[in-house]
């Protein structure tokens, strides 16, 4: 899946929270922002391996929760905020297909990595490759709800995705043709 459509995710995720206790939208925002984000540093690695917990980030994101819930504090919401969408990152990748450059050439049975099994999870293809249309549409389902929720600083970062998410949309399968080979 895209970048956006992770962090509208992550988005979408906290603002049930949010709106319960709206005195924290910021820090859950901001952590939601960060965790969305994270897995995907590991590009430069393993995509997908290194820093996707597809499983084991469940178990790490649950306590921070629950730290969250009893010594309540910007830091502990925002902290449970990165947990919980990186591991919502890393969990939906698998719905995905893999991480090649050109899935519709070249597909891998490879769609995220579980450390808690010691193997490669098979991808579902219910988005078939980032910036697929129904990757698109996704992220345009789950930018709405934020936009009614949050304000501020969080209006502007999904103001900002949704036109890149269209453009990234339309010119995704073309982006291959124009990648130099030693990005491949």
């Amino acid at each position: 899946m895209m970048a956006t459509t992770h962090v509208f995710a992550g988005l979408a995720a906290v603002a049930p929270v949010a709106l319960v206790v709206p005195e924290f939208a910021g820090p859950l925002a901001l952590g939601a922002v960060v965790g969305a984000i994270a897995p995907d540093f590991d590009l430069v690695l393993e995509h997908r391996r290194t820093l996707h917990f597809p499983v084991a980030g469940l178990v790490i994101a649950t306590p921070l929760a629950a730290v969250a819930l009893v010594a309540t504090a910007t830091f502990t919401v925002a902290l449970a905020a990165v947990a919980f969408t990186a591991w919502l990152h890393a969990a939906s990748d698998a719905l995905g297909g893999g991480p090649e450059m050109d899935p519709w050439n070249d597909r891998t049975e490879r769609a995220v990595y579980d450390h808690v099994r010691g193997r490669w999870i098979e991808p579902r293809r219910v988005v078939r490759y980032d910036g697929a249309p129904e990757d698109a549409i996704l992220a345009l389902s789950l930018a709405a709800p934020v936009l009614v929720i949050f304000d501020g600083w969080v209006t502007a970062v999904v103001a900002v995705g949704v036109p890149i998410t269209v453009v990234y949309a339309l010119l995704r399968r073309r982006l291959t043709a124009w990648t130099p080979d030693w990005l491949e």
